[in-house]
């Protein structure tokens, strides 16, 4: 099943480790096909060398197994909850990146007092309250945050004591907010050690962010 969708959904597993954002087997990516709806997700537990397209997972939007020999990612149940409520999202990404967990070891939101910041996230990084791992605990906590929390346009959510999910129309989207999320997270980390960073207005923000999101690129 999916054929297309297990190959792209593998391949993008490879900018994890590549960038310094998971360890060992930690971390994931999945993907939401907009014909079917089914979720292609990485297997619990295998090593990333090891991921291909034929061990991905596929499942259905409430997280029950649809195809594949192995068992899914323990965020799944996570996964399954963004997407069933957050229709718009079709790539979902989760990693414990050192610096952007650091931050949410703290509780803390990551300031937007970087131009990429605005860029990329429109605002700041917020944090989200502590959820235990398994269920569907940390996927409503992830979308309240999205909903009701200091920024609606941040596609990064980091969940206190845990870790960073990210949100895409793709999953390709999805892995650069987390790759992002990583950068200014350290910039912003060394900034501190430095002195108080400066934050950037709330009006240059949103045309930083408007700029990014209609004029930036090809």
């Amino acid at each position: 099943m999916l054929e297309a969708l297990r190959k792209t959904v593998a391949d993008l597993h490879d900018y994890l480790p590549a960038n310094e954002l998971v360890a060992w087997t930690s971390g994931n990516v999945s993907g939401r096909d907009p014909e079917t709806g089914h979720i292609v997700i990485k297997p619990s537990g295998i090593m990333f060398p090891d991921l291909g397209p034929e061990n991905m997972v596929v499942v259905d939007a409430n997280a029950n197994v649809l195809e594949g020999d192995y068992k899914p990612s323990s965020d799944t149940a996570t996964h399954c909850y963004i997407y069933r409520e957050l229709p718009e999202v079709g790539g979902v990404v989760h990693t414990h990146s050192p610096y952007a967990t650091a931050w949410a070891a703290l509780g803390r939101d990551i300031p937007c007092v970087l131009t990429a910041m605005a860029d990329e996230f429109g605002g700041v990084i917020p944090c989200g309250g502590f959820a235990l791992i398994g269920g569907e605990e940390i996927g409503r906590e992830v979308v309240r945050v999205l909903r009701e929390g200091p920024n609606p346009h941040s596609p990064a959510v980091i969940m206190q004591n845990h870790g960073v999910f990210t949100i895409g129309p793709t999953p390709k989207a999805a892995v650069k907010a987390a790759i992002m999320c990583e950068d200014v997270a350290r910039t912003v980390f060394l900034a501190h050690q430095l002195g108080e960073p400066i934050p950037i207005a709330e009006e240059h923000i949103k045309k930083l962010h408007t700029r990014y999101t209609t004029v930036y690129g090809q």
